[in-house]
Protein backbone atom coordinates (compact mmCIF):
# COMPACT_ATOMS: atom_id res chain seq x y z
CA UNK A 1 0.00 0.00 0.00
CA UNK A 2 1.56 3.39 -1.07
CA UNK A 3 1.63 6.24 1.37
CA UNK A 4 -0.75 8.27 -0.76
CA UNK A 5 -3.47 5.27 0.16
CA UNK A 6 -2.54 5.61 3.49
CA UNK A 7 -3.73 9.25 3.64
CA UNK A 8 -6.46 8.64 2.01
CA UNK A 9 -7.48 5.95 4.77
CA UNK A 10 -6.56 8.06 7.45
CA UNK A 11 -8.78 10.83 6.28
CA UNK A 12 -11.73 8.50 6.61
CA UNK A 13 -10.96 5.70 9.19
CA UNK A 14 -8.61 5.32 11.93
CA UNK A 15 -8.71 1.62 12.10
CA UNK A 16 -8.38 1.48 8.21
CA UNK A 17 -5.34 3.44 8.54
CA UNK A 18 -3.74 1.60 12.17
CA UNK A 19 -3.95 -1.79 10.14
CA UNK A 20 -2.69 -0.38 6.75
CA UNK A 21 0.24 1.68 7.94
CA UNK A 22 3.52 0.06 6.42
CA UNK A 23 5.49 -0.31 9.98
CA UNK A 24 7.13 -3.40 9.98
CA UNK A 25 9.54 -3.33 12.89
CA UNK A 26 9.38 -5.57 16.04
CA UNK A 27 9.70 -5.58 18.83
CA UNK A 28 13.65 -4.58 19.84
CA UNK A 29 13.90 -2.64 16.60
CA UNK A 30 11.43 -0.17 18.23
CA UNK A 31 13.13 -0.27 21.25
CA UNK A 32 16.54 0.36 19.93
CA UNK A 33 14.87 3.09 17.82
CA UNK A 34 13.47 4.45 20.87
CA UNK A 35 16.69 4.58 22.56
CA UNK A 36 18.23 6.04 20.11
CA UNK A 37 15.65 8.92 20.17
CA UNK A 38 15.15 9.63 23.63
CA UNK A 39 19.07 9.44 23.75
CA UNK A 40 19.06 12.43 20.97
CA UNK A 41 16.38 14.25 22.83
CA UNK A 42 17.81 14.35 26.05
CA UNK A 43 21.62 14.93 25.17
CA UNK A 44 19.98 18.00 22.50
CA UNK A 45 18.57 19.90 25.37
CA UNK A 46 21.68 19.72 27.44
CA UNK A 47 23.74 20.79 24.18
CA UNK A 48 21.82 23.02 23.50
CA UNK A 49 21.47 24.84 26.71
CA UNK A 50 25.19 24.47 26.90
CA UNK A 51 25.88 25.98 23.45
CA UNK A 52 23.45 29.21 23.80
CA UNK A 53 24.93 29.90 26.93
CA UNK A 54 28.42 29.44 25.80
CA UNK A 55 27.45 31.77 22.80
CA UNK A 56 26.55 34.72 25.68
CA UNK A 57 29.66 34.68 27.11
CA UNK A 58 32.36 34.35 24.07
CA UNK A 59 29.91 36.36 21.48
CA UNK A 60 31.14 39.65 20.07
CA UNK A 61 27.81 40.31 19.23
CA UNK A 62 24.21 39.82 19.83
CA UNK A 63 23.84 38.89 16.31
CA UNK A 64 25.68 35.58 17.07
CA UNK A 65 23.23 34.45 20.04
CA UNK A 66 20.80 34.98 17.49
CA UNK A 67 22.25 32.94 14.58
CA UNK A 68 23.13 30.47 17.02
CA UNK A 69 19.38 30.01 18.77
CA UNK A 70 18.66 30.11 15.17
CA UNK A 71 20.65 26.86 14.65
CA UNK A 72 19.23 25.43 18.03
CA UNK A 73 15.83 26.12 17.19
CA UNK A 74 16.39 23.67 13.91
CA UNK A 75 18.21 20.81 15.88
CA UNK A 76 15.31 20.89 18.70
CA UNK A 77 12.82 20.89 15.98
CA UNK A 78 14.17 17.80 14.04
CA UNK A 79 14.98 16.14 17.39
CA UNK A 80 11.79 16.66 19.19
CA UNK A 81 9.31 15.91 16.12
CA UNK A 82 11.35 12.78 14.64
CA UNK A 83 10.99 11.04 18.21
CA UNK A 84 7.34 12.19 17.91
CA UNK A 85 6.46 10.49 14.64
CA UNK A 86 8.55 7.20 15.41
CA UNK A 87 7.82 6.81 18.47
CA UNK A 88 3.83 7.45 18.19
CA UNK A 89 1.49 4.72 17.58
CA UNK A 90 0.46 3.81 14.30
CA UNK A 91 -2.86 5.86 14.07
CA UNK A 92 -3.69 8.87 11.78
CA UNK A 93 -2.16 10.84 14.21
CA UNK A 94 0.77 9.06 12.86
CA UNK A 95 0.41 10.09 9.72
CA UNK A 96 0.34 13.66 10.53
CA UNK A 97 3.20 13.77 12.95
CA UNK A 98 5.06 12.13 9.53
CA UNK A 99 4.52 15.63 7.93
CA UNK A 100 6.32 17.64 10.42
CA UNK A 101 9.12 15.20 11.32
CA UNK A 102 10.15 15.16 7.16
CA UNK A 103 9.36 19.17 7.32
CA UNK A 104 11.72 19.87 10.08
CA UNK A 105 14.58 17.95 8.59
CA UNK A 106 14.42 21.20 5.91
CA UNK A 107 14.31 23.43 9.18
CA UNK A 108 17.37 21.62 10.23
CA UNK A 109 19.48 21.98 7.52
CA UNK A 110 18.85 25.34 6.72
CA UNK A 111 18.95 26.46 10.29
CA UNK A 112 22.67 24.59 10.17
CA UNK A 113 23.80 26.72 7.15
CA UNK A 114 22.87 30.18 9.35
CA UNK A 115 25.63 31.17 11.65
CA UNK A 116 28.40 29.47 9.02
CA UNK A 117 26.66 31.19 5.77
CA UNK A 118 26.64 34.47 7.98
CA UNK A 119 30.43 34.43 8.48
CA UNK A 120 30.89 35.49 5.09
CA UNK A 121 32.81 38.55 4.22
CA UNK A 122 30.77 39.31 1.18
CA UNK A 123 27.50 40.21 2.77
CA UNK A 124 25.65 40.46 -0.18
CA UNK A 125 26.76 36.50 -1.39
CA UNK A 126 25.68 35.60 2.31
CA UNK A 127 22.18 37.14 1.88
CA UNK A 128 21.50 35.54 -1.32
CA UNK A 129 23.10 32.10 -0.34
CA UNK A 130 21.24 32.19 2.89
CA UNK A 131 18.03 33.19 1.03
CA UNK A 132 18.52 30.26 -1.61
CA UNK A 133 18.72 27.75 1.08
CA UNK A 134 15.71 28.69 2.90
CA UNK A 135 13.68 29.44 -0.22
CA UNK A 136 14.21 25.65 -1.08
CA UNK A 137 13.57 24.81 2.62
CA UNK A 138 10.08 26.77 2.18
CA UNK A 139 9.23 24.90 -0.68
CA UNK A 140 10.35 21.62 0.67
CA UNK A 141 8.01 22.01 3.58
CA UNK A 142 4.91 23.24 1.92
CA UNK A 143 5.73 20.03 -0.12
CA UNK A 144 5.58 17.85 2.72
CA UNK A 145 2.94 19.71 4.60
CA UNK A 146 0.20 20.09 1.85
CA UNK A 147 1.05 16.98 -0.69
CA UNK A 148 2.41 14.50 1.81
CA UNK A 149 3.82 10.97 0.22
CA UNK A 150 3.42 12.43 -3.36
CA UNK A 151 7.31 13.31 -3.64
CA UNK A 152 9.30 10.70 -0.96
CA UNK A 153 11.61 9.95 -3.59
CA UNK A 154 12.04 13.32 -5.01
CA UNK A 155 12.72 14.46 -1.44
CA UNK A 156 15.72 12.12 -0.08
CA UNK A 157 17.47 14.03 -3.45
CA UNK A 158 16.50 17.27 -2.56
CA UNK A 159 17.75 16.73 1.19
CA UNK A 160 20.69 15.81 -0.34
CA UNK A 161 21.43 18.64 -2.57
CA UNK A 162 19.98 20.98 -0.16
CA UNK A 163 22.33 19.63 2.56
CA UNK A 164 25.58 19.68 0.02
CA UNK A 165 25.33 22.70 -1.65
CA UNK A 166 27.24 24.71 0.39
CA UNK A 167 29.98 23.66 -1.53
CA UNK A 168 29.61 26.38 -3.72
CA UNK A 169 30.99 28.56 -0.71
CA UNK A 170 33.64 26.30 0.41
CA UNK A 171 35.96 29.07 -0.18
CA UNK A 172 33.68 31.93 1.33
CA UNK A 173 32.93 30.05 4.12
CA UNK A 174 36.45 28.40 5.45
CA UNK A 175 38.41 31.92 4.90
CA UNK A 176 35.94 32.99 7.75
CA UNK A 177 35.86 30.13 10.28
CA UNK A 178 38.31 27.60 11.90
CA UNK A 179 40.27 24.91 10.07
CA UNK A 180 38.50 22.45 12.75
CA UNK A 181 35.37 23.61 12.35
CA UNK A 182 35.17 22.90 8.25
CA UNK A 183 36.33 19.77 9.18
CA UNK A 184 33.07 18.30 11.77
CA UNK A 185 31.01 20.44 9.03
CA UNK A 186 32.64 18.01 6.23
CA UNK A 187 32.10 15.00 8.12
CA UNK A 188 28.67 16.00 9.41
CA UNK A 189 27.67 15.64 5.82
CA UNK A 190 29.73 12.67 4.99
CA UNK A 191 27.90 10.62 8.10
CA UNK A 192 24.56 11.96 7.04
CA UNK A 193 24.94 10.82 3.54
CA UNK A 194 26.06 7.22 4.25
CA UNK A 195 23.11 7.42 7.06
CA UNK A 196 21.30 7.51 3.78
CA UNK A 197 21.93 3.98 2.62
CA UNK A 198 20.40 2.43 6.00
CA UNK A 199 17.51 4.34 5.28
CA UNK A 200 16.63 3.22 2.31
CA UNK A 201 17.95 -0.36 3.15
CA UNK A 202 14.11 -1.69 4.31
CA UNK A 203 15.33 -5.28 4.54
CA UNK A 204 18.06 -4.64 7.06
CA UNK A 205 16.67 -5.72 10.88
CA UNK A 206 17.03 -2.37 12.62
CA UNK A 207 17.20 -0.22 9.67
CA UNK A 208 15.41 2.08 11.05
CA UNK A 209 17.47 2.37 14.34
CA UNK A 210 20.70 2.55 12.63
CA UNK A 211 19.58 5.44 9.93
CA UNK A 212 18.54 7.64 12.92
CA UNK A 213 22.17 6.66 14.97
CA UNK A 214 23.52 8.27 11.97
CA UNK A 215 21.60 11.37 12.06
CA UNK A 216 22.37 11.73 15.79
CA UNK A 217 25.96 11.33 15.07
CA UNK A 218 26.06 13.93 11.88
CA UNK A 219 23.83 16.34 13.86
CA UNK A 220 26.80 15.92 17.06
CA UNK A 221 29.41 17.09 14.61
CA UNK A 222 27.43 20.12 12.97
CA UNK A 223 26.98 20.65 16.84
CA UNK A 224 30.73 20.90 17.53
CA UNK A 225 31.08 22.53 14.37
CA UNK A 226 28.94 25.24 15.45
CA UNK A 227 30.46 25.01 19.43
CA UNK A 228 34.20 25.42 17.80
CA UNK A 229 33.13 28.48 16.17
CA UNK A 230 31.55 30.23 18.66
CA UNK A 231 34.76 29.42 20.95
CA UNK A 232 37.10 30.40 18.31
Amino acid sequence: MTIFQLKQLAQHSAQAAAGAIGWHYDRAELIADGVVHVLGVVLGLIAVTALITLTGVFASDASQIVLVSVYAAGLLAMLGLSAAYNLWPVSPRKWLLRRFDHSAIYILIAATYTPFIAQIKDQMFAIALLSGVWGVAIVGIVLKLFLPGRFDKLSVGLYLGLGWSGVIAYESVSAAVPNLTMWFIALGGVLYTLGVIFHAWRALRFQNAIWHAFVLMGAACHYTAVLDMVLA
